[in-house]
């Protein structure tokens, strides 16, 4: 840390000039990150993906299938409407519900616009047929990726709407934390470099990797946060150590001190986002990449940025005074943590009978993958699609796409007696409610018929178009509708002992069930991974951080208990309908978002806590001293940091997309649960009952001092 406090005290200027042009250049690059993102991120390579590529490019199975929906329409208007849509030439078909009955009912009715080009510009389809229906009345269109278009749209708008109820609280929290106006921008120029940088990093990256419309709200909201915890932090102690050096000898004391805490709290939050990349599902690979990138932008700008802006600043910091701030607060805190280590074992179990309350909802959490319910009501959309669902039925069952690969082919007699055998089997399973076959098709009752009726020239005419259509070469290709939803846990349940089928010939399978399935499974077989990296990798950092093993198991124990609460209050908010807050389920990325981020997260403050109890310690090897000065002189920033972190995330509260709304929502309790009951009770309380025990760590001889043991 010397020599990177001597750098930047030695190159500040030149520092200050990278600043600004890197994030002017990457400006340029940052704005057209909303036009890259597409979907919600619930996509990986397996089965479904597999299945559903076949059926494109083998069977000539749609792509993508978009609904436009008719609601008092009269039918030369819907023709009208088809015809204009049909000459645009982005449909490889349209299914009108003036040929197909079945889509028709009474005043309602819809058409299927099928597309089959992968590789095509979905997002610019839809605003294409939406300019050409224009203003009509009673035609909208929705479908995913309307939808999808839709949550991009309502993620922008959510993100100005976070942005300008938090920004100013934020700026109004910073002015009680520091008294003047020019220390209080600080932090936010600094928060905006680095989502300005990060946001075009990502934007460079955009090219080889999908990013999910998510990626919008939670890297800022993470940056932005982030980046103000650690100027709060730097510059509370820059101002501390002004007052006994110069401006230069401050910056560089601060870098050594303030600054390695800043690099420790990073490499806990780091570690927290990079251990989403073992989960391969695009949405946390993105939340993983985006959120390194904004975390090592924000330990770069308040290491390097920073520092140079407090020297070129000098006194100037203290510019533009609007409120004294008071020299005694440092004596109140003082008080207050002189009352918790007098009571250490009562205001314990108090404080762990509380955490205790709020978990117990979190055993009866639902989870789900977000599906039309992530967007806005007062979407046209979403209540497009819930009509289809009401009236049509449209989610009440399922499609399962069975591929089966077998290397002689299917023309042979034992080829069709095993096709045959695959349709009794799904006909004769209860939870199956139609199965498509070359057999049903073609009314054709048993292999040896249809071998006799392949064999007359005038038959085979008539039966080949049906063979091509479910047989190609060695695939064979079924589509059967089962009486569940995609989501519920039968058609999981059904999907997965089908892929786990011993046959004589290769089994694949896709459709929504499979699509939910596999996500499910992705989640719960890598989170068991994702919880030891993150755990062991913490418990590695703190323990050489502070020299200690107890310090490190209470951070983590504690950690886990305090997010508990937060999914038990979570549960009590979304899923039971409290607050305003319709009954609902909780985004299935909740959990390991939430973990992943308020882990780290919650690090910051543990170190900034603790790092000061053990320079206090250092000094004069006792205990009660160490835990009650730490206490005092870092609970005002670390409260400052805390309720700005509360204010940033929760101002998400109020926008509108579910999952961004949960995750804000989440990581606002959980930082207040941290930052009150944990850093300010539990943590003094069990500082006093462990005394030395604290600072021990074992195969190490003598006492510690300074950062050393002798």
């Amino acid at each position: 840390m010397r020599t990177l406090a001597r750098f930047v005290t030695g190159a500040y200027k030149y520092i200050l000039i990278t600043w600004v042009v890197l994030t002017v250049v990457m400006a340029f690059f940052a704005i057209r990150l909303p036009s890259m993102l597409q979907g919600d991120g619930f996509r990986m390579d397996g089965g479904h993906e597999e299945v559903m590529e076949i059926a494109a490019n083998t069977f000539d199975m749609p792509v993508e299938t978009m609904f436009l929906v008719f609601d008092q329409v009269s039918d030369e208007k819907i023709k009208a409407t088809l015809k204009k849509i049909e000459e645009m030439g982005v449909t490889s078909q349209i299914v009108s519900p003036l040929e197909d009955p079945s889509l028709y009912k009474e005043h309602l009715s819809y058409a299927m616009l099928q597309f089959d080009d992968e590789d095509a510009d979905m997002s610019e389809i839809v605003t294409k047929i939406r300019d050409a229906i224009g203003d009509e009345k009673g035609i909208v269109l929705t479908g995913a990726s309307a939808i999808s278009k839709d949550i991009n749209t309502a993620s922008q708008r959510d993100l100005m709407i976070a942005e300008a109820i938090g920004l100013p609280i934020a700026i109004i929290v910073l002015l009680f934390a520091f008294g003047t106006v020019m220390a209080s921008c600080i932090p936010l120029i600094i928060g905006l470099s680095t989502i300005i940088v990060s946001f075009g990093t990502l934007t460079i990256l955009g090219g080889q990797v999908d990013l999910s419309i998510f990626v919008l709200n939670i890297i800022p909201m993470l940056g932005l946060a982030l980046s103000i915890d650690f100027a709060l932090l730097f510059i509370s102690r820059y101002r501390e150590e002004r007052k006994k050096s110069t401006s230069l000898e401050a910056v560089s004391t601060t870098i050594r001190t303030a600054g390695r805490s800043v690099i420790f709290s990073a490499f806990c939050v780091f570690i927290g986002l990079g251990a989403m990349l073992f989960i391969e599902v695009d949405i946390f690979q993105n939340i993983a990449i985006g959120g390194m990138i904004v975390v090592t932008m924000a330990v770069f700008s308040s290491i390097t940025l920073l520092p140079a802006i407090l020297i070129v600043l000098g006194d100037r910091i203290d510019k533009w005074q609007v409120l004294k701030i008071k020299q005694n607060g440092t004596n109140r805190w003082r008080v207050f943590a002189n009352g918790v280590i007098k009571r250490p074992v009562t205001i314990t179990i108090l404080a762990l009978i509380l955490l205790s309350i709020a978990l117990i909802p979190a055993r009866n959490m639902n989870l789900t993958i977000p599906q039309i319910d992530s967007l806005p009501e007062s979407y046209d959309s979403r209540q497009a699609y819930e009509i289809l669902e009401d009236e049509f039925g449209l989610g009440e069952k399922s499609s399962v796409y069975v591929v089966a690969t077998r290397e002689e082919g299917w023309q042979d007699l034992e080829g069709l007696e095993q096709i045959q055998k695959l349709e009794d089997d799904f006909l004769n399973d209860s939870l199956v409610d139609q199965v498509t076959t070359i057999f049903s098709l073609s009314g054709i009752k048993s292999p040896m018929e249809w071998e006799q009726a392949w064999a007359a020239p005038e038959m085979k005419a008539t039966l080949e178009p049906v063979w091509d259509s479910f047989v190609k070469d060695d695939k064979l290709f079924i589509p059967v509708t089962l009486k569940a939803s995609g989501a519920s846990n039968e058609a999981q349940d059904w999907v997965r002992h089908l892929s786990e089928k011993d046959t004589s010939f290769d089994l694949l399978v896709g459709g929504q069930p499979k699509f939910n399935q596999e996500i499910f499974d992705e989640i719960a077989n890598k989170i068991g991974l994702v919880l030891t990296v993150i755990i062991v990798s913490t418990f590695l950092i703190l323990m050489l951080a502070f020299r200690s093993i107890l310090i490190p198991i209470k951070a983590i124990l504690m950690n886990i208990v305090g997010l508990s609460a937060t999914f038990g209050i979570l549960v009590y908010i979304f899923q039971y309908g409290h607050f305003g807050l319709e009954a609902g389920t909780i985004a299935l990325i909740i959990p390991v978002i939430v973990f992943s981020l308020v882990f780290g997260l919650s690090m910051d403050y543990e170190v900034f806590l603790i790092s000061r109890m053990q320079e206090e310690y250092a000094n004069s090897f006792d205990n009660d001293r160490a835990t009650v000065e730490g206490l005092a002189t870092t609970s005002k920033i670390i409260t400052s940091a805390a309720l700005i972190m509360i204010v940033l995330t929760g101002a998400f509260a109020f926008t509108d997309v579910m999952p961004v709304k949960q995750i804000g929502v989440g990581i606002a309790i959980a930082v207040a649960i941290d930052a009150t009951i944990i850093r300010l009770l539990l943590v003094p309380s069990l500082m006093k009952l462990f005394g030395k025990w604290n600072w021990w760590l074992p195969f190490r001889k003598g006492e510690y001092k300074a950062g050393n043991w002798h």
